[in-house]
């Protein structure tokens, strides 16, 4: 599989979406372009699980228990990601986006034909938070406690997911 694109993208708190605190999001542009129906199959190889194939909700959300891969397998999308001021990113398919716990994210638009793959590490059983005041204590402990996954979900044991983020996560823990 040919390396795609990386960018990684930061995004603070808002007091509504926590996102994460110290693990930026991935996004692989062009990751999946040869087979972007193959994402579920791929993320399953790499223990990423608990997959389903849908779109993405039109209100922001986030999983405070896990992190998730999105790949998107037919069209595109404007989403935005990191909350209200976070910021809007086109995906198309072929493209993948890892998202830390905590991340915001919520379906501006999209083409009638796009469709999403997810899937979570070692298929931890997600949950869905709005931002809602009384969730957020509870959330922010448990965006904490969400370990590093020990695989990238595209590109395997030797994926730049894990180094980038355990770099991440031990420059934050100095």
């Amino acid at each position: 599989m040919p390396e795609a694109e990386l960018k990684k993208l930061f995004f603070e708190d808002d007091g509504i979406i926590p996102n994460h605190p110290h693990l930026p999001v991935l996004l692989y542009t062009g990751a999946m372009e040869s087979n972007p129906r193959g994402a579920e199959a791929l993320f399953n190889k790499h223990n990423w699980r608990g997959s389903w194939t849908n779109g993405v909700f039109d209100y922001h959300h986030y999983h405070s228990n896990t992190h998730e891969v999105l790949g998107v397998i037919s069209g595109s999308a404007l989403l935005q990601i990191g909350g209200e001021q976070g910021e809007q990113l086109e995906l198309h398919a072929g493209d993948v986006i890892v998202l830390p716990a905590g991340t915001g994210h919520k379906k501006i638009s999209a083409s009638p034909d796009f469709k999403v793959t997810g899937a979570y590490p070692h298929g931890v059983e997600y949950n869905t938070r709005t931002g809602k005041p009384n969730d957020r204590p509870y959330a922010l402990e448990e965006i904490s406690r969400v370990p590093v996954p020990d695989i990238d979900p595209v590109y395997g044991k030797h994926g730049p997911l894990t180094r980038i983020w355990l770099m991440h996560t031990q420059a934050n823990q100095e």
